[in-house]
Formats: structure tokens, sequence, C-alpha cells
């Protein structure tokens, strides 16, 4: 038996489990998951024309298979996503919260009908997450958060 020495560090290896592993979430649930979603995003009369701008045609099957990325890297932490979603998401200069409220809607909806329910319910907290953080961006990137008021600026009833 070999023993280590008081300078070699103590190497543990684990694997990355992500949210989803405990909930049964897999690599065919998220493609179902992405492919239904995006299903719905196309023709739908609010988000179709943002999409349609921002992804030709002949891009779809890339960001289809990006956005299988991106969720795989989410929910099950196999790191396969490259790529900057606060950018993309900054260059579309129509996107408004209204949009998130709707992709949020047909997310639900496609993960209510794609997956068991712990595990849409996972999907679900993650999407909400994700559009917050984006919208939060966007907002900041365009100057319209309201100001920021400090803890000590606030003023209680009796002073005013």
């Amino acid at each position: 038996m070999n023993a280590m020495s008081a300078t070699e560090p103590l190497q543990t290896t684990r694997a990355r489990v992500g949210p989803g592993a405990s909930v049964g979430v897999t690599e065919e649930m998220i493609h179902d998951l992405v492919h239904g979603f995006y299903a719905k995003i196309r023709p739908d009369p609010a988000l179709g024309p943002i999409f349609g701008r921002a992804i030709r045609d002949d891009q779809w099957d890339a960001h289809l298979a990006k956005m299988c990325d991106f969720w795989s890297s989410v929910m099950l932490m196999t790191g396969r996503f490259k790529g900057a979603p606060m950018a993309a998401h900054n260059r579309i200069p129509d996107i408004r919260p209204t949009h998130f409220a709707r992709w949020l809607h047909l997310f639900r909806q496609t993960a209510a009908e794609v997956c068991p329910p712990d595990a849409a319910a996972a999907f679900i907290a993650k999407a909400e997450i994700i559009a917050q953080s984006l919208q939060f961006g966007i907002a900041a990137s365009r100057g319209e958060l309201p100001p920021v008021r400090s803890a000590c600026a606030r003023r209680t009833p009796d002073e005013a």
C-alpha cells in the first residue's frame, strides 16, 4: 500500500450531478422538451416573428442542438454548452417582458406534456430563474432598471 506524503494534495473526484439527475432527467427527455418547445415557439404569433428574425431557417438545426446542449449543461451538468445567452438575447432590440412571460407559458406547457411531474418542476424552476436573469440583464443594458436605493437612504413614515 502506498501512503501519501503530507505535501501531496488529497484528490477526490466526484461525478458532477446536476439538479435533473435526482428527478430522472435524461438526454432523450431534454431533446423531446427542446424540440417540442420550439415547435410551439416558431408558429406563435408573439414569439415566432422574434425568433424568425434572430434564427434563419437554415440555422434551426444548429440552434436546437445548442439548446439541447444548454439544457443538458443546466440540468445534468454535462458542460456541453458553449455560448453567451445574455449577449445573444441582448442583441434582440424588440424583446420585452411580455415575451418572456409568453416564453415561460409555452415552456411550462411543454414541460408538463413531455416530462414526469418532478422533472417538469425542475425544468420550470430553472427556466424561471433563467428568464428573470435575462430580463434583468437586458433591462440593465438598456438603462431601464429603477434606481437602487440603499437601506440608509430609505425613510420611515415617522421621518417624513
